[in-house]
């Protein structure tokens, strides 16, 4: 165990980010699990947070493993993955688990989920990130750099969309800012933003001429979008949320004291947060907040000191999809944003969500670690042309 502590290299502040939101995680799963315990465990209350703490733990140990390999190696592997995340995105559309009316995972052994989209996500981050790098010297054209750049963008956009509106959002967005932090000539981005809002509201309009159950998905992105604007008062969710974190005032009701993770529907992901402000209070719910400004802060100090602009787009990029989704499910507890049903990334109950957020903070971590060998050598430097100044002197 001291040796993997002490090989443990990277931005230590964000390990210790990693660890504080992995204890919140423990415990807010632990607490908004007992309904679910009591209708598929015969009330075993500690199957979902031992299961849980077993894919955190994996979680970690990938996270650790990815750290350890210099993160340009993962480059010519991941494109190879993005290309396969395609095929899979289909099979997902066709094969995969239809849950309230979206088919987003495929089913693996021991009762996991695989979200194909999370795949199809980070492996694209790692694409642009090494696409706007060999395109720098002609980043401003459009044949050569910014056709390349949006392909793959729109068609992982386009197979994400049916399924998950919010995800495709995040992933559009992502995609933007990069190009934005690349230099892409601005008129090609607005032009694309406009052309795929265009897009957008004729698919919309043409489904909704269809009967209502026919309209599938659409249905769905209809009426949460409808309860969230007019405030119709059938959105139970938004109500049960809202409760759960008046309820929560300064301090909380303290871990365990929950009562609305009885009635909020998936208290233990999309809702977590809700939960967490309920017995931490607002200082607790601040504290998460914190977490995840934290992450970002130290992805942009990354970016000021690697030299190497690879890993500068690649740290910011997943920084910035993490952090985002982040957002997006608070928002969504606080009643800033429509239900979206999107993991607070790292705390809420998943399976393989857990190990692509870890393998995204690794990948981070992976550029940090080459900043912290860099200071090293300069430092070794410095006292070595110390220690020749004062043999001389």
């Amino acid at each position: 165990m001291r040796r993997i502590l002490g090989d443990i290299k990277g931005d230590k502040i964000i390990w210790t980010v990693v660890i504080l939101l992995s204890i919140f995680s423990l415990l807010a799963v632990y607490s908004s699990t007992g309904t679910l315990a009591y209708k598929y465990q015969q009330g075993n209350t500690e199957y979902y947070m031992l299961k849980h703490f077993v894919i955190l733990f994996l979680g970690i140990f990938f996270m650790y493993l990815t750290h350890k390999i210099k993160y340009v190696y993962f480059s010519p592997v991941f494109q190879i993955a993005l290309w396969i995340s395609i095929p899979l995105l289909l099979l997902t559309l066709v094969f995969g688990l239809n849950l309230n009316e979206a088919k987003r995972v495929l089913p693996l052994p021991f009762n996991l989920t695989f979200q194909t989209s999370d795949l199809a996500k980070l492996t694209l981050i790692m694409y642009l990130a090494r696409m706007l790098t060999k395109k720098q010297d002609h980043i401003k054209d459009f044949k050569s750099a910014f056709v390349p750049l949006m392909i793959p963008v729109i068609l992982i956009v386009f197979l994400v969309l049916p399924a998950n509106f919010s995800t495709a959002a995040m992933i559009f967005t992502t995609s933007l800012v990069l190009l934005f932090i690349g230099r892409v000539n601005m008129k090609y981005i607005l032009s694309l933003v406009a052309i795929g809002l265009v897009a957008l509201t004729i698919f919309v309009l043409i489904v909704l001429q269809m009967p209502e159950d026919k309209q599938g998905r659409l249905w769905t992105w209809k009426s949460r979008i409808e309860n969230f604007t007019k405030d119709t008062g059938d959105n139970y969710q938004k109500e049960q949320a809202e409760i759960a974190i008046a309820n929560g005032k300064i301090f909380g009701k303290m871990p365990g004291n929950s009562t609305q993770r009885n009635f909020l529907p998936h208290p233990y992901s999309d809702f977590i947060f809700a939960i967490i402000v309920e017995e931490y209070g607002l200082v607790g719910g601040a504290f998460i907040v914190l977490m995840y400004l934290i992450l970002l802060f130290r992805a942009v100090i990354i970016v000021t000191k690697i030299p190497q602009t690879f890993g500068a787009f690649l740290t910011i990029g997943v920084a910035f999809s993490l952090v985002f989704q982040a957002m997006v499910n608070m928002g969504v507890a606080v009643g800033l944003l429509p239900v979206t049903g999107q993991p607070l990334p790292l705390v809420s109950m998943g399976g393989t969500s857990i190990w692509f957020t870890s393998l995204s903070i690794g990948i981070i971590l992976s550029v940090s670690k080459e900043i912290t060998k860099k200071e090293q050598i300069q430092l070794e430097n410095y006292h070595n042309d110390a220690r020749v100044e004062a043999d001389y002197t």
